[in-house]
């Protein structure tokens, strides 16, 4: 029996969403965004030449069908994507009513997400005092600080001396379902931080809200502050089960990379790897070369989507695309004779677009193992079932 890699470049849209007119920027549509079409372009037109140069270089991925995917999704034809395909590609259509992490994840997994998320509007004074109350209690502080729209990075740099002063803990969200606390390692305490977000988390579930994320951070107000590699996801539980129970309930081994392990709420999951995306790149090596025969490994790569997307850094994304297809293309010669590969992303997140949100988009799917040829345009609940098949697990009715 064969293996099974599923890879998701977090937020690699490639345009094209029907119902893209419908989600939004600040007040602008996301119709006609296009993550990786746009970023091809720059690169194409002497645009994204910060630490890189030329037509964007994504040998491996295109050579699975990922030009052929942009186009098939958006109509796009750039520089430097578009050799016929020596792998399965096509393009896959969400349905579930949000652009975000857990819904595209969920939906790749099978199981669509049935209600619509909470969101925090307000860009100031954005939480309800009853939360703020339940935050104060739980913290065993007098206030908080933050309670606004902000960048991670942005508002600690904003807030950390007060929170070193006040022991206060920085909460904060976005335009995702998210609600984020962060806090000093050492000061405030790394396990006291995870301890208030997971007994937060009931109560921001029960309001739909996604995600409750601590996001721990070290430094002084002097040498300026870094997160660290310590965050943790406390997410809504998948309402059935999805792709990784139905590999677990049918006796084969499910390997978590990145932070599959927090968006599935371990539903599934036998081993967690983590890391940064150099990390979990190894960690995937390893597994090709050790994971046992029927077992699935399931990968996010974030940095894309958090390093480069919302900070809008067109050459950044690109380094990180052709980094990635560099690394992608050493492990496609050493998976096994019925191993399959399978690349795809989870919602866009276009740099040249306006804003610092996702964006609405179709997304690639490409499959090395599984012969040549395409799927043309799919669900994303169809890359569940390729999965499950391919595994031999039984599809749920």
């Amino acid at each position: 029996m064969g293996r099974a890699f599923l890879v998701v470049m977090d937020s690699v849209g490639i345009g094209g969403a029907p119902d893209a007119g419908t989600f939004f920027n600040g007040n602008t549509p996301d119709s006609g965004a296009n993550t990786l079409g746009h970023i091809a372009q720059a690169c194409a037109e002497g645009r994204a030449e910060d630490g890189r140069s030329g037509p964007i270089h994504l040998p491996t991925l295109d050579g699975l069908g990922l030009g052929r995917a942009l186009e098939l999704a958006s109509g796009f034809l750039v520089p430097g994507l578009g050799v016929e395909p020596l792998g399965r590609w096509g393009a896959a259509t969400e349905i579930s009513r949000g652009k975000d992490t857990p819904s595209g994840h969920w939906e790749l997994a099978g199981v669509p997400v049935p209600w619509d998320w909470h969101y925090f509007e307000k860009k100031t004074d954005s939480f309800p005092k009853p939360l703020i109350d339940e935050v104060c209690a739980l913290a065993g502080t007098e206030g908080i600080l933050g309670n606004c729209h902000a960048s991670g990075t942005e508002i600690i740099a904003r807030e950390g001396g007060a929170h070193l002063t006040s022991g206060w803990p920085i909460c904060y969200t976005s335009a995702d379902s998210v609600f984020q606390i962060a806090a000093h390692e050492e000061h405030f305490g790394l396990d006291r931080l995870l301890t208030l977000c997971k007994n937060l988390a009931p109560s921001l579930h029960a309001m739909k809200v996604g995600r409750v994320i601590a996001r721990p951070f070290v430094g002084t107000p002097e040498q300026g502050f870094t997160r660290t590699g310590n965050r943790r996801d406390f997410a809504v539980a998948p309402p059935r089960p999805v792709l990784t129970n139905w590999v677990q309930d049918a006796g084969q081994r499910v390997y978590a990379v990145g932070k599959i392990g927090d968006i599935f709420s371990m539903q599934g999951i036998d081993e967690v790897r983590k890391g940064d995306d150099a990390a979990l790149m190894q960690h995937l090596s390893d597994l090709v070369g050790s994971a046992e025969d029927g077992s699935l490994t399931f990968a996010n790569f974030v940095e894309f989507d958090s390093l480069y997307g919302h900070r809008r850094d067109v050459s950044g994304y690109a380094r990180a695309l052709e980094w990635f297809d560099g690394e992608i293309g050493k492990l496609l010669p050493r998976l096994r004779k019925d191993d399959i590969l399978l690349v795809t992303a989870d919602h866009g997140n276009d740099p040249t677009w306006c804003g610092t949100d996702h964006t609405r988009e179709r997304v690639p799917v490409l499959v090395a193992g599984a012969g040549s040829g395409t799927l043309g345009q799919i669900g994303f609940t169809d890359v569940a079932k390729l999965v499950a098949r391919h595994l031999w697990v039984a599809l749920p009715s």
